[in-house]
């Protein structure tokens, strides 16, 4: 029989890992191998979300897959065993995942039950068991299925199993909220992704028949109002977990708007000439082969001004009770995904000419849009660009992202009357909006920067004489 030292040493265990910069979880949200899957260093086995972005992970060892411990849809907290692989497969037949998960329970014998935790000391080989695992007794009569390491760490985490052919997943408050109403899992139809069971779910099954009416099979009443109440609910809302980045997004922007005090200013200016400097770049052999648009020319602008107010580019050290002045700029770029909003930055944007700027620029889209970017890409930034333009929207009254001293909100470009040479005529006229730290900025050195940057847009030349 198999030892736990002799599986030990023929099994690894790959953990999951911080991807970020002191991220507690992640979520898998795709495994790309199956047990009996041949595995080799550095070949990706699974994607995460992370509270910034989705990551892929790579196996750092060869072997077969021998289990994996959680499904898709899971959080799972740093440090956790995600898969194990069997590193020496040609060395014997390998043990079942579930061979030493639990002793079949007696259905006639309740002392069995004190027993469970012991049957399933040898599971995880190098995870443990940990404590709280034997606060859940076992169901009587109900033998743990054939893949089961992967179910009892569901079980660890509160998802208890209902039934071994269908194990209803619902995160602990749905799990307490569904104990309280009086209704058991396995007979609710989860509507969340990943087949996962959502509050939403639980009080849709509990509208019939309320928890506080006693448990008795009853006719549908004849007032239809507590039908119609939990009928018109259920079709009228929908109730979507927050997680991920969302989750993310949500903490950031509490934290930053009930930390730093917030002042906005705004400016409305022709923007005819940076048009036409933007139309002519897009001819220039120089910057072939790169995006040139208006947002490179306001990044630029916007670097120059910086430049010639370099207090402003700071952050508030709230601990020291200092001001940290910075000495390079890392250009954050406000981009809309389909899993939210990040902010991924340009590393050392003041350092960059043109047409390097904008190849950073595209690059940056590109990998925010598929979904790629990096958690180490999102770190860092000293100042942020968000175009709403893009949107039709004129201006906004931006929020600063987390430990930033400022942020450019830039408006829609619309041919509109205007002023120039004493008559009027049609000009491109964008808004732009300056949100800034008072605690870092003051009125005055936040109305400079916000001036430069639309004097530089109204006379693009400025970019080589201030420059």
């Amino acid at each position: 029989m198999t030892t736990m030292t002799d599986t030990s040493a023929r099994f690894r265990e790959f953990k999951m890992p911080d991807v970020g910069e002191g991220l507690t979880e992640a979520e898998i949200l795709k495994w790309f191998v199956q047990p009996g899957d041949t595995v080799s260093d550095g070949q990706v086995v699974c994607e995460v979300e992370t509270a910034k972005a989705a990551v892929e992970l790579p196996i750092p060892f060869d072997g077969v897959v021998h289990e994996l411990r959680f499904p898709e849809g899971t959080t799972v907290d740093v440090g956790q065993v995600i898969i194990a692989v069997d590193v020496a497969p040609g060395s014997g037949d390998a043990p079942a995942p579930a061979e030493t998960v639990q002793q079949p329970v007696a259905p006639a014998q309740p002392e069995a039950e004190p027993e469970a935790p012991k049957g399933r000391q040898p599971v995880l080989v190098g995870y443990g068991v940990a404590e709280s695992s034997t606060k859940r007794r076992a169901r009587k009569g109900v033998e743990i299925p054939g893949p089961a390491a992967a179910a009892v760490q569901a079980e660890m985490n509160g998802h208890a199993a209902a039934a071994p052919e269908a194990r209803p997943l619902a995160k602990p408050p749905v799990r307490k909220l569904a104990k309280d109403l009086g209704i058991d899992l396995a007979t609710v139809t989860p509507t969340g992704e990943g087949g996962i069971i959502t509050r939403e779910d639980v009080h849709a099954a509990a509208a019939p028949a309320p928890a506080e009416v006693p448990a008795e099979p009853v006719a549908a009443p004849v007032a239809p109002a507590p039908v119609a109440v939990a009928a018109d609910a259920a079709g009228r809302e929908t109730r979507i977990p927050v997680k991920g980045v969302r989750k993310a997004i949500a903490q950031a922007m509490v934290g930053s708007a009930f930390t730093a005090p917030h002042v906005t200013e705004f400016v409305t200016l022709d923007v005819t000439r940076t048009m036409k400097l933007v139309a002519e770049l897009k001819e220039d052999k120089d910057m072939a082969g790169v995006r040139v648009n208006p947002l490179l020319i306001i990044a630029k602008a916007l670097l120059v001004a910086i430049k010639r107010n370099p207090e402003v580019n700071a952050a508030w050290d709230e601990a020291n009770q200092e001001i940290v002045q910075k000495l390079y700029v890392n250009l954050g770029i406000a981009a809309a995904t389909p899993r939210g909003l990040i902010v991924p930055n340009i590393k050392d944007a003041h350092a960059m000419t043109l047409p390097r700027l904008a190849g950073a620029l595209g690059e940056l889209v590109t990998t925010a849009r598929e979904g790629k970017t990096s958690p180490a890409a999102m770190a860092g930034g000293t100042v942020t660009i968000t175009n709403v333009g893009v949107f039709g929207v004129d201006t906004g009254t931006p929020i600063l992202n987390p430990g930033e001293s400022a942020i450019l909100a830039v408006g829609a470009i619309k041919l509109q009357p205007w002023v120039h040479k004493g008559k009027v005529k049609p000009r491109q006229v964008t808004t732009l909006a300056l949100s800034f730290d008072h605690r870092l900025v003051d009125g005055e050195l936040g109305s400079k920067v916000l001036a430069d940057v639309a004097a530089i847009l109204e006379q693009p030349k400025r970019l080589i004489t201030w420059a």
